[in-house]
C-alpha cells in the first residue's frame, strides 16, 4: 500500500467521526503503526517489552526492565546510584550494542553505556536481538554487535479535539528515594509534534544490609547489620523530541541533556565500610533522522549525531593515591542506509557510517587520542516460500591518531585495524498460519563473526594502556524454535514459547592483569572463553471470565560460560566470575474492565551454583559509570 494513501486514511476518520455520531458519543481508534514493505524482512524474532506490560513492571529504569530478558545479565555497581552496564551471553558488555531511537550510545573511553542514565517514563519499547536486528534497511554500525538492545520512546499520541498531552509522575522509595518526572507533548500542526521530557532524582543510598563472616575453620568470627556508605545520587534529565511525517517518509530530532553527581560505593572488604570515590557526570547529544522512501523499490535513510560527555573523578580513599581527574569526550556521527527492492521477495542494502571520536584529559602523559571509524554494510535478504535468508558482511576501518604533549616512551603513533565480519540467518518456517486465529512454528540458526575494538583505556589510559592490544573477537552460533498462537477460544487467549540453543567463543579476550613485582596493572589479550547456554522464554493471555485477563512471562536461561585461556591456571574451565549458572523471571499481572490495572507483581530470581574464580577486571578508570497523566491514545506514525 502506498505511503500517501495510508496517511490520507490515516487524517480522514476524526473528522468523519465528527460528522456521523451523536454529540454525546465517543469514539477512539487504536494506534495505526505505517510500516514501509521494504524494511519487513524479520528472520529472527526478538524479545520484546512495550506499552503497557512495560509499565506495569515498576522499574526504576531500562536498565531494571532489562533484567527480564533472557540470555541477558545486570551488572549492577551498588544501589540507584550505582552504574549498571548489560552483558549478553557472557560475551561482555562490549559486545552488546544500545540504540536510542535507532543510533547507537556510544563511549570510546571505555565502551560501557551506564543505562542507569535513561528513565523509563518516556520509553515506549524495549528490544532485544541476539547477532543484530532483522531487518537489512539499517545503519552499518548495527551488523556489528554480537547482541542489540533498542530503545525506543514515546511518540505523542493524541486523542480526539486534544492538541496536547500531560503527564506528571512522582516516587517515594527506601533510601531517602525521591523521583519527580514530567511529560509534556504539543501539536504543533497535524504532521508535526513535539515532547519534552525532564526528572530529578535524589536519594542517600544508605540502606541496611547484612555482613557476615566465617573463618576458615567454619567458625563465626562476626554476625552484624551494617548501613551502606557513599551510595548517594543527585541526578537531572532533560529530553526534547521534534517528530515530522511527510508524503512517504518521516523525520525526527532529539536533544538529550544528563546531569550526576554520585558516590561510588565499592566493596566492603576487611571492615573497610566507607569509600572515598565520587563521579560527576554531564552527558549531553543531539540528533536526527530523516527517511523517505523515493519509489516503491528504493529507499533511504540519513543519520547524524553530535556527542559531548564530561566526566569528573575523584579517589580520596586513604589506603591509595589520590585522584582528582576530569575526561572530555566527543564524537560525530554521520550514517547513511540504502535498500533495494531487486525483486519482490528479494532486497538489498548498502549503508556507511562514519564517526570521529576524541578524548580530553587533564592526567599526567596522556596521549590525547582521536579515532577515525569507516563501517561499510552489505546485506541481502530472501523471503522464499519455504525459507527466509539474511546474509550480511560488514567491512571496519579503524584508525587512531595521538597527540601527546609529552615524548612518547613506548614509540607508538596510534593503532590501525581492517576487520571483515560476516553473518547469515536462516528462518523455516514448519507451520504456516492460515487464518488470524491459528498456531505458527518456525525453527530459526544463525552463525556471525563479530568483534569489539579496544578502548581509549584499554590502548592508551596512562601506566594501563597497552597499544599493541588486538580487538577481541567473538563467534555466535544459534539454533531456536519459536511457536506461536492467537486469537484462541476459551481460557487460553493466545500464549507462545521460545527456545534457543547457542555456542559461543570470544578470543583474544582484553583484561586488566597484574605484572611486574609491584604487581602494577596492565592491559592484555590473554583470555579466551567457551559458552554453552539455553534461553527460554514463554509468555501467556489468561480471560477467566469478561472483563478480567490475565498476563505471565516467564524468562529462564542457563549458561556454561568457562575460562579456556591458559591450563596451567588453577581455574582453567572454571565458570568465569559474576555468570550464573542459572537465572530467571517471571512477571505476572492482572487488569479488569478497560485495563486499568489491579494486580501486577514481579519476580526476579538468580541462582549461581558453579565455583567462581577471582575477579580480574580492570580497576576504576575514571569512567565507570501520585501519578496524573492526562494521555490521548489516537496517533499515526511511520516506522
Amino acid at each position: 500500500m502506498r505511503l500517501q494513501i495510508t496517511l490520507l486514511f490515516l487524517l480522514l476518520p476524526l473528522s468523519l467521526l465528527a460528522q456521523t455520531a451523536g454529540e454525546d458519543s465517543t469514539h477512539a481508534i487504536d494506534e495505526v503503526v505505517v510500516v514501509s514493505r521494504l524494511t519487513q524482512r524479520e528472520v529472527i524474532p526478538s524479545q520484546q517489552l512495550k506499552g503497557e506490560t512495560l509499565q506495569r513492571l515498576s522499574a526504576q529504569s531500562i536498565a531494571d526492565a532489562l533484567r527480564y530478558f533472557a540470555g541477558l545479565q545486570l551488572k549492577d555497581y551498588g544501589g540507584v546510584g550505582g552504574i549498571k552496564t548489560v552483558d549478553i551471553r557472557s560475551m561482555g558488555t562490549n559486545h552488546l550494542g544500545v540504540f536510542y531511537d535507532g543510533i547507537e550510545l556510544g563511549n570510546a573511553q571505555n565502551g560501557q553505556i551506564d543505562l542507569g542514565q535513561f528513565s523509563l517514563d518516556n520509553v515506549d519499547e524495549i528490544t532485544l536481538y541476539n547477532g543484530q536486528k532483522s531487518a537489512i534497511f539499517q545503519p552499518a554500525s548495527d551488523f556489528g554487535n554480537a547482541g542489540s538492545v533498542y530503545i525506543r520512546t514515546r511518540r505523542p499520541r493524541f486523542g480526539p479535539g486534544k492538541a496536547y498531552n500531560l503527564c506528571l509522575n512522582a516516587k517515594y522509595g527506601s533510601g531517602d528515594l525521591f523521583n519527580v518526572s514530567t511529560l509534556w507533548e504539543h501539536r504543533l500542526s497535524p504532521a508535526v509534534s513535539v515532547s519534552v521530557n525532564g526528572a530529578f532524582l535524589s536519594s542517600s543510598g544508605r540502606y541496611r544490609f547484612r555482613y557476615r563472616r566465617v573463618t576458615p575453620m567454619g567458625q563465626v568470627a562476626y554476625d552484624t547489620t551494617a548501613v551502606r556508605q557513599n551510595g548517594d545520587i543527585h541526578a537531572e534529565r532533560l529530553e526534547a523530541n521534534l517528530h515530522g511525517i511527510f508524503s512517504r517518509g518521516y523525520w525526527n530530532a532529539k536533544a538529550y541533556l544528563y546531569n550526576s553527581e554520585r558516590g561510588i560505593p565499592g566493596a566492603i572488604v576487611n571492615n573497610v565500610w566507607r569509600r572515598g570515590e565520587r563521579q560527576a557526570d554531564v552527558n549531553s547529544f543531539f540528533q536526527a533522522r530523516f527517511q523517505k522512501d523515493l519509489s516503491d523499490r528504493f529507499s533511504t535513510q540519513w543519520l547524524a549525531k553530535y556527542a559531548y560527555y564530561r566526566t569528573h573523578y575523584i579517589n580520596r580513599d586513604t589506603t591509595q593515591l589520590p585522584v582528582d581527574n576530569r575526561y572530555w569526550q566527543q564524537e560525530v556521527y554521520l550514517s547513511t542506509a540504502n535498500v533495494c527492492e531487486l525483486m519482490r521477495n528479494w532486497s538489498m542494502s548498502l549503508s556507511y557510517d562514519f564517526r570521529w571520536n576524541k578524548l580530553n584529559a587533564d592526567t599526567y602523559r596522556f596521549v590525547f587520542p582521536t579515532r577515525f571509524s569507516h563501517l561499510v554494510s552489505l546485506a541481502m535478504a530472501l523471503d522464499a516460500h519455504r525459507v527466509r535468508l539474511q546474509g550480511s558482511v560488514l567491512a571496519t576501518f579503524v584508525h587512531d591518531i595521538l597527540h601527546p604533549r609529552q615524548p612518547m616512551t613506548g614509540g607508538s603513533s596510534g593503532k590501525t585495524l581492517t576487520k571483515l565480519t560476516p553473518a547469515l540467518f536462516v528462518d523455516v518456517p514448519l507451520l504456516r498460519p492460515r487464518h488470524s486465529a491459528s498456531a505458527s512454528l518456525d525453527l530459526r540458526a544463525f552463525v556471525k563473526r563479530s568483534f569489539r575494538m579496544p578502548t581509549f583505556n584499554d590502548l592508551y589510559y596512562t601506566d594501563f594502556g597497552n597499544s599493541s592490544l588486538r580487538p577481541e573477537s567473538a563467534t555466535q552460533y544459534n539454533l531456536g524454535i519459536v511457536f506461536r498462537r492467537e486469537r484462541c477460544q476459551g481460557l487460553l487467549r493466545s500464549w507462545d514459547i521460545q527456545a534457543d540453543g547457542y555456542y559461543n567463543t570470544v578470543h583474544d579476550k582484553i583484561i586488566a592483569y597484574p605484572k611486574g613485582q609491584q604487581f602494577r596493572w596492565t592491559m592484555l589479550n590473554l583470555g579466551r572463553v567457551h559458552i554453552t547456554g539455553l534461553d527460554v522464554s514463554a509468555a501467556m493471555m489468561l480471560q477467566p471470565f469478561r472483563g478480567l485477563s490475565l498476563s505471565c512471562r516467564l524468562q529462564y536461561t542457563y549458561q556454561d560460560a568457562r575460562d579456556v585461556s591458559d591450563p596451567a591456571t588453577p581455574y582453567y574451565r572454571d565458570q568465569i566470575p559474576y555468570i550464573p549458572y542459572n537465572s530467571g523471571s517471571a512477571v505476572v499481572s492482572a487488569s479488569y474492565m478497560a485495563g486499568r490495572s489491579i494486580t501486577a507483581a514481579s519476580i526476579r530470581a538468580t541462582v549461581t551454583t558453579g565455583r567462581r574464580t577471582s575477579d580480574t577486571t580492570m580497576p576504576n578508570l575514571g569512567t565507570p559509570t501520585t501519578s496524573v497523566c492526562n494521555i490521548g491514545s489516537t496517533s499515526a506514525r511511520h516506522r
